[in-house]
């Protein structure tokens, strides 16, 4: 089984997909999770680091080519990142999933999450992070990060909890390759 987890910051696909790897056992490789141990690794913010990616192609595309390396050659994986749909494409046994939320709720997310600084301030950073993303996406794949439309499910976090947006993933898993 594979299985792709994406959304914008704060959706809630790093819970999702911690939740969906636990109850089927599956690998969870996260995307987001290697860019902030980079981000890191070079005592840079994620804004800094994002900045970063957008003068230096190699550190997105280096990241996009290890996704697609580990989608074509590991079975019972969840990939989560923002891009994983897309790098799955052309393989049809992937069940692609979007998680969406607005906005304000996903910046309220954040700001619980980080415990760092204002609404304000995380509302105009996570813009920020979002139009530099767009941005790298568009210029280097052609893709509109809104174009939803190569997902086979697209789940609103903000009106199911985790453990419900579990479950609503739970039965469209198992209708596809039947219960555990």
């Amino acid at each position: 089984m594979q299985i792709t987890v994406s959304g914008l910051p704060g959706s809630g696909t790093t819970t999702i997909s911690r939740l969906l790897s636990e109850f089927y056992d599956l690998e969870l490789v996260s995307s987001g999770e290697i860019f902030r141990k980079m981000a890191k690794e070079r005592g840079l913010s994620l804004a800094e680091f994002g900045a970063l990616a957008e003068k230096d192609p190699s550190i997105d595309l280096d990241l996009d080519k290890n996704q697609k390396s580990i989608i074509q050659s590991r079975e019972n994986i969840i990939l989560e990142s923002r891009l994983a749909g897309h790098m799955a494409e052309g393989r049809s046994n992937v069940l692609k999933v979007w998680i969406k939320a607005p906005l304000l709720t996903r910046v309220r997310r954040i700001q619980r999450r980080e415990k760092a600084i204002s609404f304000d301030e995380e509302l105009d950073k996570t813009s920020e992070r979002e139009k530099s993303e767009a941005l790298r996406y568009k210029n280097y794949y052609g893709i509109d990060i809104k174009d939803l439309s190569i997902y086979d499910i697209v789940i609103d976090s903000e009106k199911w909890n985790q453990y419900q947006t579990l479950d609503i993933l739970r039965v469209a898993i198992d209708a596809i390759v039947g219960p555990e």
